[in-house]
């Protein structure tokens, strides 16, 4: 057997579902779906409050689709696991809407895991062009992730949201962010869990339609730096009760 057959083989062992949170992302949503990958098995779109079309396609791409009503990525992650914790896979893995996160890049991402290699993977992201990650962005990532090096000595590179976990281990995070924090948030909990940690360089492109939520505003960009600060401040603080009650 090749490698490209093993590695396949080692993959479709595991149960692997994919959440894709939206909210009125009707025009890039066709180009997303078209790409995900057949190791995939469940497919989950969160309508987060769309307006337009997104639900309709969603199904059309026979994607599963959850409501979240309440705007907040991470309100919409947290639906979607909910929909999960019924039928709980072995991995799961997370990407954006917005056509910026190239699915066919997903399967190098879950890999590590399949292969019991890596417990978390995360894309480091690879702009395609300037215009894909904002001077906001670049310099917010910087920022995120050298805190996290000197608190936690995290491995970090980016705050990629293309990643993939082991369900065990997810739940094991107790998640809860509703909204910006939501990636920073579970990268600081797999080092606290000891999670074997691996980044995978992957491309990243300018969204395919619209403007962001976040970095397309200047309160986007705001909210979302203060949220991702606050989040590292309040983990730091939090990790001495957490030890202590794990010794008890």
């Amino acid at each position: 057997m090749d490698l490209c057959h093993r590695l396949s083989a080692l993959i479709n062992c595991q149960r692997i579902a994919l959440l894709i949170p939206a909210c009125n992302e009707a025009e890039s949503l066709p180009k997303v779906l078209s790409a995900w990958p057949h190791s995939v098995d469940r497919l989950i779109v969160i309508d987060n409050g769309s307006t337009d079309g997104t639900a309709r396609i969603a199904r059309d791409f026979g994607a599963e689709v959850v409501h979240e009503p309440r705007h907040g990525y991470g309100s919409a992650c947290l639906r979607g696991l909910a929909r999960l914790a019924l039928d709980p896979p072995d991995i799961v893995a997370f990407a954006d809407a917005d056509g910026s996160d190239d699915l066919a890049c997903l399967e190098p991402i879950i890999d590590p895991i399949a292969e019991n290699r890596a417990d978390f993977v995360l894309s480091r992201r690879v702009p395609t062009t300037p215009r894909a990650l904002t001077p906001q962005q670049r310099f917010g990532n910087w920022l995120a992730t050298r805190l996290i090096r000197v608190i936690w000595d995290g491995p970090y590179r980016d705050l990629g949201p293309m990643r993939a976990v082991r369900w065990r281990h997810l739940v094991d995070f107790k998640m809860r962010d509703p909204d910006y924090g939501w990636t920073v948030e579970m990268q600081i909990r797999a080092l606290h869990r000891k999670c074997r940690i691996q980044e995978v360089a992957v491309p990243y492109r300018p969204r395919v339609a619209g403007r962001s939520q976040v970095s397309g505003t200047l309160a986007g960009v705001f909210g979302a730096g203060v949220k991702i600060l606050w989040i590292i401040g309040r983990e730091a603080l939090e990790q001495p009760r957490r030890h202590r009650r794990r010794k008890n």
